[in-house]
């Protein structure tokens, strides 16, 4: 969550003090000075001395009221728009039993035979071959490796090695050639983790069969999305296509 600050101006209010100078009080008139007793009974009245007019009383200029002022409000910092939080990342449920289907790729093919318990060592020594052989010519893989399975018994299988290529490389061994990956409608599954826990996947995979009807053909192909010469096995992620009749 973005925290934005903000700033509160602080009103300040400055109260002049109206200072007001009052002169001193109007002077009094003068009063007359009293008349000095007769010299005699004709002499005339002294004639009344005229007021002194009271000067203005002086009065200090008001001075006009102090503008009130308020502190300026702080330049509020520009801030750049924050960017959105990332998005969180959802993992959502892998497919399974998804209808696919498989488009056709020119493939360095490799044939090969496995028992069970070495199976995975051999299907890496048969893409290492097939990897080996197109690093020395230069060509690089244009898609996952994958492995196309031809039959199975209790004791093993047989097995296609494939590498997707958009150039043909030369001076293939005898167990190598040239073809096509399969193609057409599939159900795609998807397995993480070792290649010895491939058995709960396919036990998976047989009952989802089962529950729709469906009926597969007698082979089934493992796309490599994770490049098995360079993942941890417990870290693999393994597409697995089963073509339908």
């Amino acid at each position: 969550m973005n925290r934005i600050s903000s700033f509160r101006a602080a009103l300040v209010v400055l109260v002049p003090m109206m200072a007001i100078a009052l002169g001193g009080a109007a002077l009094a008139q003068s009063p007359a000075p009293s008349a000095s007793p007769a010299a005699s009974p004709a002499a005339s009245p002294a004639p009344a001395a005229s007021p002194t007019p009271a000067p203005a009383a002086s009065v200090a200029p008001v001075p006009p009221p102090a503008e009130t002022k308020s502190p300026a409000d702080p330049p509020a910092t520009a801030q750049s728009p924050s960017p959105p939080p990332p998005a969180v990342s959802v993992q959502t449920a892998d497919p399974f039993g998804e209808e696919f289907t498989l488009a056709p790729k020119k493939v360095v093919i490799m044939k090969g035979t496995a028992n069970w318990d070495a199976a995975f060592d051999t299907l890496i020594e048969s893409f290492k071959a097939l990897t080996a052989l197109l690093d020395k010519q230069g060509i690089k893989a244009s898609g996952n490796s994958m492995i196309v399975y031809t039959s199975t018994d209790d004791n093993g299988f047989t097995y296609l090695a494939q590498i997707p290529v958009d150039q043909e490389p030369k001076n293939l061994a005898k167990n190598m050639s040239m073809g096509n990956s399969p193609d057409g409608k599939a159900l795609k599954f998807v397995h993480r983790g070792s290649y010895d826990n491939m058995d709960n996947t396919y036990e998976a995979i047989t009952n989802h069969l089962d529950d729709k009807k469906l009926e597969a053909k007698d082979t089934f192909i493992e796309e490599y999305i994770t490049d098995p010469l360079k993942t941890a096995e417990d870290k693999l992620v393994i597409n697995v296509y089963v073509p339908l009749k």
